[in-house]
C-alpha cells in the first residue's frame, strides 16, 4: 500500500519516533490551504493533473478526477495525488478533483494556449529609468514570496523587481527604485508598491515577509520603508520630496521605517520606526554603510501559537533582532536582542547572509538559527559557536536515528571551514576545517546507500554522510546552489540555473533530468530561481523562473509520474517558514522540520507501510 503521509503532526512509528519538533498543532495558527489543483500539459496529447493531500483529509480519503464534468478514472485514486489524462484537444477545459468521502471539489481551468511543462504568468514590467548621474537602467523580476492574500486557500505571487543597477552594500553607486508587485497565478496584477528613492536596491536591503500574521486568513506583507515609499493605493509614506542619497548613491541619513501592508490591496496599514536605528555608522564597523545596512528577516512562532515577524540588522559586527506581533491593527514589540547588551557580546559577528527558523529545543516554540549562533524564542541567546559569518546554512532533521534538528553551515573566516552541529546545543558533531573562505554548502538526501541527509561544500573534501565519512571525494559537477523534490522518488534533486540534475550514486555523477529553455535564474553565480518550493499540486516542489525577456514568470511543475502520496509539506512550520525566508539576502532552498528520504522505506508511517523500492 502506498498511501503515505509525510506530515508529522502525529508521531512516526519504528526508528523515527523522535524525528519531528514538538509543535502543538492543535494551537498553532496556520494557513487554511485549499486543494491547490493544477493542470499542466506534458505534451500535445497528455495533461497532468495534480493536487494537495491535506492533513484534514481522512487517512483513507480517495479522489476522482473530471474533465468538463466527465469522470476520467475508473477507480477512486487512493495512492497518489497525480493523474495523467490523455487529451489531444486544443480548447480550454475544466479539470475538477473531488474527494470521495467528504464530497468536496476543487477545479482548475486549463487554457487553450497552455504551454507544455509550465504555467505562464504575464507581468507588468516597470518602465526604465535614469539615475541622477545619468545612468539608465531597466528592470528584471527577482525574488518572489507567496501568500494567500484574498483568503481563498490558494497562493498569490509577491514579486520584487530589481533594477539592472542594483548594488551590493560594498559598492558605491546610485540604484533605481525597488518595486513589489502582487499577482494572481493566472497573471492578474493586484497592486504595486514603490519603495522610493530612499531605499537602495540590492540583495541585502529589502527582505520582505509575506505571511498571515493576525490569523484572519489573509497574508500581510512586512518590510523596511522610507520617506517617499508609495503604497498599493498610491499613498506616500513620510515626506514625498525627501532625498537622502549622497554623491556615492548611498543612503546613510534620514528616517527608516517598518511598514505592514495589506496583502490584498498593498495599502500601508501601519508604519513605525525601524529598530534598531542606523545611529552612528561606526558603531556597526565602518562609515560607508556596508555593515550597518545588512538586513535579514524571518517569521517565527515565538509563543508556539502565533506567527511573529522578526526584523534584523547586522551580522558582521553588532547584531540586532527585533520581534513584533501584528494583531490586525498595530505592531506590538515582543522583544529585542542586541549583541551590545550585557552578556551578549559573544553573539556579535556570528550572523550569516541568511537565517533559519525552527523549534530546535523541543519547547514547541521557534528559535532562530542566526548563522553561528541561535536566539531562543524569548529573545535571549541560546548558544554561540563563535565560528563567525557564513554565506549558506541548512537546518533540517539530517539523522533519522538522532533526536531533533541539525545544522550544516559554512564559514568565511578562513579557519573553520564547514561544520555539522546539533541545532539545540551548538555541539559540533563533525567539522572540515579549511584555510579558505568557504562560500557555499548544500545539504540534500541524494544517496540511498547512506543513512540520512548528505552534505557537501566548496571545500568539504567531498560528499559527507551524517557521520562525517566521505561518500565521494570528487564533488565536481555537484551544485551547491539549490535543491528541489522533483522526480517523485524519496531522494532530492539539485537545481542550478535553469537545470535540474539528479545524482547517480552508482556512477558518482550528476545527470540532467530537466532543462527549462527560455527561462533564466537570478543573482549571478548564485543562480537562484525567483522561488523554489511547493506552491501548487502534490507534495513535490515547483520552480519559478523569469523569462529571458523579463516579461513573465514561468511556474514549472513536475509532470513525472509519482505513486507516492504525502500530506503537503506546506503544513510543516519549518518548511513553510523556509519559503517565507527564501528571499532573504543569499537565497537558500526549502527544508523540512522532519527527516524525509529513502530511509523511510520499509517503515510504518502514520499507519501506512512505505514500500521498499
Amino acid at each position: 500500500m502506498k498511501c503515505i503521509s509525510a506530515f508529522l503532526s502525529l508521531c512516526m512509528i519504528a526508528a523515527f519516533v523522535v524525528a519531528q519538533p514538538n509543535y502543538d498543532f492543535s494551537k498553532l495558527k496556520r494557513e487554511h490551504l485549499g486543494r491547490g489543483v493544477i493542470a499542466i500539459r506534458e505534451n500535445p496529447s497528455t495533461v497532468v493533473v495534480s493536487w494537495r493531500y491535506l492533513s484534514s483529509d481522512p487517512m483513507d480519503e480517495s479522489f476522482d478526477v473530471y474533465r468538463n464534468g466527465r469522470k476520467l478514472n475508473k477507480r477512486p485514486i487512493r495512492n497518489a495525488t497525480f493523474f495523467q489524462d490523455t487529451y489531444k484537444g486544443k480548447e480550454a477545459v475544466l479539470y475538477t478533483v473531488k474527494t470521495v468521502k467528504s464530497k468536496r471539489e476543487s477545479s482548475y481551468q486549463l487554457p487553450s494556449d497552455a504551454p507544455a511543462g509550465y504555467l505562464n504568468i504575464p507581468l507588468n514590467r516597470p518602465e526604465n529609468g535614469t539615475t541622477p548621474s545619468g545612468q539608465s537602467y531597466s528592470y528584471a523580476p527577482n525574488d518572489v514570496s507567496i501568500g494567500d492574500v484574498d483568503g481563498d486557500g490558494e497562493y498569490e505571487i509577491i514579486l520584487k523587481w530589481d533594477p539592472s543597477n542594483a548594488h551590493d552594500n560594498s559598492h558605491d553607486g546610485y540604484t533605481g527604485e525597488v518595486y513589489l508587485d502582487c499577482y494572481k497565478l493566472k497573471g492578474k496584477h493586484l497592486w504595486r508598491i514603490n519603495l522610493g528613492r530612499n531605499i537602495r536596491a540590492g540583495a541585502h536591503y529589502t527582505q520582505f515577509m509575506v505571511f498571515d500574521l493576525d490569523g484572519d486568513g489573509k497574508a500581510e506583507v512586512v518590510m523596511k520603508t522610507a520617506d517617499g515609499t508609495v503604497d498599493g493605493k498610491g499613498k506616500v509614506i513620510g515626506d514625498a520630496q525627501a532625498d537622502y542619497r549622497n554623491e556615492q548613491g548611498r543612503i546613510l541619513t534620514g528616517p527608516e521605517y517598518l511598514t505592514v501592508f495589506n496583502g490584498l490591496t498593498g495599502e500601508a496599514m501601519q508604519t513605525i520606526d525601524y529598530v534598531p536605528e542606523r545611529g552612528n555608522l561606526m558603531d556597526w564597523g565602518d562609515n560607508c554603510g556596508n555593515r550597518s545596512d545588512r538586513f535579514l528577516a524571518c517569521v517565527a512562532y515565538l509563543d508556539g501559537i502565533h506567527p511573529s515577524v522578526v526584523m534584523c540588522r547586522g551580522y558582521y559586527t553588532r547584531t540586532v533582532l527585533a520581534a513584533y506581533d501584528w494583531n490586525g491593527k498595530e505592531l506590538k514589540e515582543r522583544w529585542i536582542f542586541d549583541s551590545n547588551h550585557l552578556g551578549c557580546e559573544d553573539y556579535a559577528g556570528q550572523g550569516n547572509h541568511n537565517l533559519r527558523v525552527g523549534d530546535v529545543d523541543g519547547d514547541r516554540c521557534d528559535e532562530i538559527i542566526y548563522g553561528s549562533c541561535a536566539i531562543d524564542h524569548n529573545g535571549k541567546g541560546l548558544y554561540t559557536t563563535k565560528m563567525g559569518h557564513g554565506d549558506a546554512i541548512h537546518l533540517t532533521h539530517f539523522d533519522p536515528s538522532r533526536k531533533g534538528l541539525q545544522v550544516w553551515d559554512c564559514h568565511e573566516n578562513k579557519r573553520d571551514g564547514s561544520t555539522y552541529r546539533d541545532a539545540a546545543t551548538g555541539e559540533i558533531l563533525f567539522q572540515i576545517k579549511d584555510s579558505t573562505d568557504v562560500g557555499r554548502c548544500m545539504a540534500a538526501d541524494i544517496d540511498p546507500t547512506h543513512p540520512g541527509v548528505e552534505m557537501w561544500s566548496l571545500a568539504s573534501g567531498g560528499i559527507r554522510n551524517i557521520k562525517g565519512e566521505v561518500v565521494k571525494a570528487d564533488v565536481r559537477g555537484l551544485s551547491c546552489n539549490m535543491a528541489v523534490w522533483w522526480d517523485g522518488d524519496l531522494l532530492r534533486e539539485l537545481l542550478d540555473r535553469n537545470i535540474i540534475s539528479k545524482y547517480n550514486w552508482k556512477k558518482g555523477v550528476c545527470e540532467r533530468i530537466a532543462i527549462f529553455e527560455g527561462a533564466l535564474s537570478n543573482n549571478g553565480t548564485k543562480a537562484t530561481p525567483c522561488l523554489q518550493g511547493d506552491i501548487v499540486g502534490d507534495w513535490r516542489e515547483e520552480v519559478l523562473l523569469r523569462t529571458a525577456d523579463n516579461t513573465a514568470l514561468r511556474l514549472y511543475v513536475s509532470t513525472i509520474l509519482t505513486d507516492y502520496r504525502f500530506h503537503t509539506f506546506l503544513e510543516d512550520p519549518v518548511y513553510r517558514i523556509s519559503i517565507a525566508t527564501q528571499n532573504v539576502a543569499y537565497n537558500q532552498p526549502t527544508q523540512l522540520g522532519f527527516y524525509f528520504g529513502p530511509d523511510l522505506q520499509g517503515t510504518l508511517f502514520r499507519g501506512c507501510k512505505i514500500p521498499k523500492k
